[in-house]
């Protein structure tokens, strides 16, 4: 959850430079076209993520990339910065929560609902049904699977999380049992 927590928090200062400058669509475009980019290429991941390749090299590489893709400065400068701090493998996350943040801010409620494995959809919309009576607002569900949960759901709104997962109960009753 930390590189999720990370992300958000670039997410919402990327969200606030594009709203003062009229850019949020183009950014939120040109979010959407980088992810593309960075998934269909590992050459691409590997340049930033291989500790061999030099800081010039990549903000060489960088630079070529937002040329190609027509990058907006904001975003190129946040991309940067990324690159700086080793981050930039974050670039999905990132996107996902800018576009989250952005529904928020116009109404919606995003909730990133993580299963242990496949759910079936009657589930899922049961549990947006269930969220927008109790958050009074619209709910879009995000769905992801991680095996290492073993069971149970963890339910992400906002800031706030709804851990429901076999793993942390099993933990907790570790815990439990270790300290009587």
């Amino acid at each position: 959850m930390r590189g999720t927590t990370i992300a958000r928090r670039y997410a919402k200062a990327l969200l606030e430079l594009a709203e003062e400058r009229g850019e949020t669509e183009k950014v939120e475009r040109d979010l959407e076209a980088l992810v593309e980019a960075w998934t269909a290429s590992k050459e691409l991941r590997e340049v930033f993520e291989n500790p061999a390749v030099t800081a010039e090299a990549r903000v060489a590489v960088l630079g070529a990339l937002a040329r190609r893709l027509g990058l907006s400065p904001v975003l190129l400068n946040t991309l940067r910065l990324l690159c700086d701090r080793h981050r930039l493998r974050l670039i999905p996350e990132v996107a996902q929560a800018f576009a989250a943040l952005r529904e928020e801010r116009g109404g919606l409620v995003v909730a990133e609902v993580t299963t242990a494995g496949p759910m079936p959809e009657s589930y899922f919309a049961e549990l947006a049904k269930t969220l927008e009576k109790a958050l009074g607002r619209k709910v879009t569900v995000t769905k992801r699977e991680d095996p290492a949960l073993i069971g149970g759901v963890v339910t992400r709104v906002g800031d706030r999380i709804y851990d429901g997962s076999l793993r942390t109960r099993l933990q907790e009753l570790k815990d439990r049992m270790l300290t009587h």
